[in-house]
């Protein structure tokens, strides 16, 4: 189970390794996404809070990369936190995230992307439930759920 504290040395010291690499460019980018998911994914947008048609959704499944299919997050690690964003308390596995310092908007926050083809998924924060008190605060249109449970 990963930790703050594990998030931030990846976020600093350099990130997992996936296990492939999907490399586009934008024009194939644009060509496959939505506009909004262009946005948000190949640029690092947001969705607008309670927007977004995952955030009440709580069906089984994985829910993953909109750009490359990568799954990021299970169904059973999903919780309600009321931000208005689909928020989970781990990833996939270890390496399905990759994690660098964000200081826009005259913040310090941690950004979250596919490990797999750098899609922009959102931002994690500390204060989630516990036991890992993690709180991956992830946007809509940067996820499929994939309801078929193997």
């Amino acid at each position: 189970m990963l930790t703050w504290k594990e998030v931030i040395n990846f976020s600093v010291k350099g990130n997992p390794t996936p296990d492939k690499r999907v490399e586009k460019t934008e024009a194939e980018w644009r060509a496959q996404l939505t506009p909004e998911q262009f946005r948000i994914t190949r640029h690092k947008g947001t969705e607008r809070a309670h927007t977004g048609e995952l955030c009440t959704a709580y069906d089984e499944g994985k829910y993953n990369c909109v750009c490359c299919n990568t799954p990021l997050f299970d169904s059973t690690i999903k919780f309600s936190s009321s931000t208005g964003w689909p928020s989970f308390t781990q990833p996939i596995k270890e390496n399905a995230i990759k994690y660098e310092k964000d200081t826009t908007f005259g913040m310090v926050r941690v950004e979250v992307m596919c490990n797999t083809c750098d899609g922009h998924l959102g931002h994690v924060f500390p204060d989630g439930p516990e036991p890992s008190g993690l709180r991956y605060c992830v946007n809509s249109e940067s996820m499929i759920l994939d309801k078929e449970i193997a």
